[in-house]
């Protein structure tokens, strides 16, 4: 038996790095669960990778629009007639720039993408939770959300902001039998990683992509990049009856980037 046998999950940005790893997990544990993307190709492509069969559904669309993000959870509900975590994954870096240099239409892009994305599937999916009473809502947040880094204040804004969101909802929901947690993974070297890396490097006064890798790896105690699965195995717990008192918190998976 899994761990999440007949348990339904939705996961943003579910069919590649992170999400990705965070399906083929709660798969492997029993789930059933609907993976977000912007792509039909891709999706579809995930979903033969997947090899879960009915257990396994996509739903295309940009997460950082709200249609997108509440479309998701209904789509759940109504292919498998419940939601009992609802994983809310999609984000990243999306600018590079100083303060003093960004735009207007650069910072509402990060705020959507990474912090308004998160609320509105938060409030969908607890708007489902709370007459059932049960629940799991896991955000994947960053370790940024708890340090800083010159170039990408946009990132680290929404980061620091969906932190504490998730700390004021878990207040909310915590005697409803919903828990509401999220996941601070360090550097993972992700393809968004690779496509935006470069120019993170020029934004932090770094030497090029390597240096990048390098300086996050160096920051943390096992001096490498951390993996997808670690994140995934993290999610799963959090997922399961096993973290039924753990709510409000914010699990790093940096290889002890952060000093607290």
């Amino acid at each position: 038996m899994g761990k999440l046998d007949g348990k339904v999950a939705c996961i943003t940005g579910g069919t590649r790095s992170i999400g990705r790893a965070i399906a083929e997990a709660f798969i492997a544990q029993g789930a059933s669960v609907v993976v977000n993307g912007r792509g039909a190709a891709k999706g579809q492509q995930c979903l033969d990778e997947l090899g879960a069969g009915d257990r396994a559904a996509f739903f295309a669309g940009d997460a950082s629009k709200q249609s997108t993000v509440e479309g998701l959870i209904d789509f759940t509900i109504e292919r498998y007639g419940q939601l009992d975590i609802c994983c809310l994954n999609s984000g990243g870096l999306q600018m590079t720039a100083p303060v003093a240099q960004m735009t207007d239409e650069e910072w509402k892009l990060e705020i959507d993408w990474n912090l308004n994305h998160v609320f509105w599937g938060m409030r969908r999916a607890l708007n489902h939770m709370i007459p059932r009473q049960s629940g799991r809502i896991i955000v994947t947040s960053s370790v940024e959300g708890k340090l800083g880094k010159p170039g990408i204040s946009g990132y680290v804004t929404t980061k620091h902001a969906v932190n504490g969101l998730v700390k004021s909802a878990a207040q909310e929901v915590g005697t409803l039998g919903i828990t509401v947690n999220a996941i601070l993974p360090g550097l993972i070297e992700t393809d968004i990683v690779r496509a935006t890396g470069p120019d993170s490097a020029i934004a932090m006064g770094l030497d090029g992509y390597d240096a990048l890798i390098d300086m996050f790896a160096q920051e943390s105690c096992i001096k490498r990049p951390n993996r997808v699965e670690e994140v995934a195995a993290v999610a799963v717990l959090l997922a399961s009856d096993a973290a039924r008192n753990m709510t409000g918190c914010l699990f790093p998976v940096d290889g002890g980037t952060m000093p607290y």
